[in-house]
């Protein structure tokens, strides 16, 4: 009877290669599936919960030379600045779709979606945007050639805080969800805020940055090539002086190596006052019955504000790399500061108490002169469109009124 061997060392290797190669394989199998078949991070998902993303080109429907105007004065273009933002968030909304490959059914129920949100945040983007933009320095920033470049500067920060949140409201309304979760695959998979944020909003602000750059280039060259003269209408009854400075060093590195250094130290002096523009609004009103004159004046804004720099040190390096946009951004960021300093204040209140002195000192005279029972009442006028779930916004109404 024949004696069968038994497997030597070699035939042992064989196996055992065979059997890591075979698990090799499993693992790669389950990653490509996992990667590029199933949803990320879950199985078993019905075909009717799963989105395919696929590429889709950004579409801006804004004009940007109308744009870059409303943002230069939004609150001489209220309704035109409503109707940018509309625009800007039903643009961003339409690319997330195409992204998303929602069906026409869905697409053509964004509009409606939005319109739910869009009375609150026209609001919101409008009064973020008057508080941090210095609406009172058209000609300033005009003159350091970056009065459309911090509009958008401004704009990109209002917006930044509240598209994903109503990108994220919208898109879940109507696309299919799983305990709050979106199952997705295809191509340059992101969240739908993701995609808003980098897809779609970014990429228009920078096109807007780049035309704001040339607006502002010729603006620059351009301002007051001959003397302007016009009538104004204003009531000043506050003024704000201060002194501030800052210090900044510019380095060359060459290598990641510092070959050259630039020191520059600014200070400047602010004057800045603040008041009522009466030729935008006042009215007077006689209450006959109630024995009530009733004098409204527009809310206080920034009148001016001058600032007067001087540079106290310019230690140039030797590779002199100190430019005028340089100085330039240091006198700006300094009258940005004083500003925003003074608005933080009470100034407001304070312009608002002495208008109230001021109204009352001049037409009590001729009030008591008509009647001698009539009394002054000063308020100021609400700001258009205010809306009614902001407190802050309500209109403010001083009585001051004369007893006999």
């Amino acid at each position: 009877m024949a004696r069968r061997d038994a497997p030597g060392p070699s035939g042992s290797r064989n196996t055992l290669r065979a059997f890591l190669l075979i698990v090799a394989l499993s693992l790669i199998g389950i990653i490509l599936y996992k990667k590029f078949i199933s949803p990320p991070g879950y199985s078993n998902v019905p075909k009717e919960l799963q989105i395919n993303y696929v590429p889709s080109d950004f579409q801006i429907s804004i004009d940007e030379d109308d744009a870059l105007a409303i943002l230069s004065n939004p609150q001489r273009y209220r309704r035109e600045f409503n109707d940018l933002v509309y625009d800007i968030n039903m643009s961003i909304l339409y690319h997330v779709a195409n992204r998303m490959n929602l069906n026409p059914e869905d697409k053509a129920q964004l509009q409606d979606e939005y319109e739910k949100h869009h009375p609150y945040l026209r609001n919101l983007y409008y009064h973020d945007f008057v508080a941090l933009k210095d609406t009172t320095s058209q000609l300033y920033q005009t003159w350091y050639d970056n009065e459309g470049s911090n509009a958008i500067d401004v704009l990109r920060e209002v917006a930044s805080k509240y598209t994903c949140f109503f990108v994220t409201q919208i898109i879940t309304t109507l696309v299919p969800t799983k305990g709050g979760s979106i199952f997705a695959k295809g191509q340059s998979v992101d969240t739908p805020c993701g995609v808003a944020m980098q897809e779609a909003l970014n990429p228009m602000m920078k096109r807007l940055e780049e035309r704001a750059a040339i607006e502002d280039f010729s603006r620059s060259r351009g301002l007051l090539q001959e003397k302007v003269e016009k009538a104004i209408a204003e009531l000043a009854t506050m003024e704000v002086r201060d002194k501030k400075g800052l210090n900044k060093q510019l380095q060359t590195r060459v290598l990641g190596f510092a070959v050259s250094s630039s020191d520059i130290e600014v200070s400047a002096i602010s004057i800045l006052k603040v008041g009522f523009r009466l030729n935008e609004y006042f009215d007077i009103n006689l209450n006959a019955k109630q024995g009530i004159v009733t004098i409204t004046l527009p809310e206080p804004t920034i009148l001016s504000h001058e600032v007067y720099p001087k540079i106290d040190k310019l230690d140039i390096g030797w590779l002199r790399e100190v430019q005028s946009v340089d100085l330039n951004k240091n006198f700006n960021a300094l009258r940005a500061e004083f500003r925003r300093e003074a608005l933080a204040s009470d100034i407001m209140d304070k312009a608002r108490a002495n208008a109230i002195e001021l109204m009352n000192t001049m037409f009590t005279p001729a009030v008591k002169g008509l009647n001698n029972r009539y009394n002054i009442r000063v308020q100021f006028r609400q700001g258009t469109e205010a809306p009614e779930y902001y407190p802050e916004n309500a209109p403010s109404t001083y009585d001051n009124q004369y007893r006999d």
